[in-house]
């Protein structure tokens, strides 16, 4: 029983022009713009006690005591104060989170998110 060995292919040097047929493709970096930022702003108001306030700024914002105590003060004494600069979107669902909490409580606490001035 005779068998005959596959043949294997020929190698085939590139054709002696140089480079024809061949594409080169350049890499361009993109520079990515970082996301806009937005401040959390708290609004004062007569009937939201001071107490539900720092709470909600500790809860939402991550602050210690202290200085979500100097957050409501300053609040409480300019009618705003902001409480965290965030992306978009995260400012936005801070901004939820506050309002969902003081209509949970029955306060009026009004919270907005405003693009930050550079």
């Amino acid at each position: 029983m005779a068998t005959n060995n596959p043949k294997s292919p020929a190698f085939q040097p590139p054709p002696a022009g140089g480079n024809e047929g061949t594409v080169v493709l350049e890499r361009l970096t993109q520079r990515v713009q970082p996301p806009s930022m937005y401040q959390v702003v708290m609004l004062n108001d007569d009937y939201t006690p001071m107490e539900f306030v720092v709470v909600v700024i500790q809860e939402f914002f991550s602050k210690d005591l202290e200085s979500a105590t100097q957050i409501m003060l300053k609040i409480h004494l300019d009618g705003r104060g902001v409480c965290g600069v965030y992306p978009k979107d995260i400012a936005a669902t801070k901004v939820d989170q506050v309002m969902e909490a003081a209509h949970k409580a029955g306060h009026p606490l009004q919270c907005v998110s405003e693009p930050v001035d550079l």
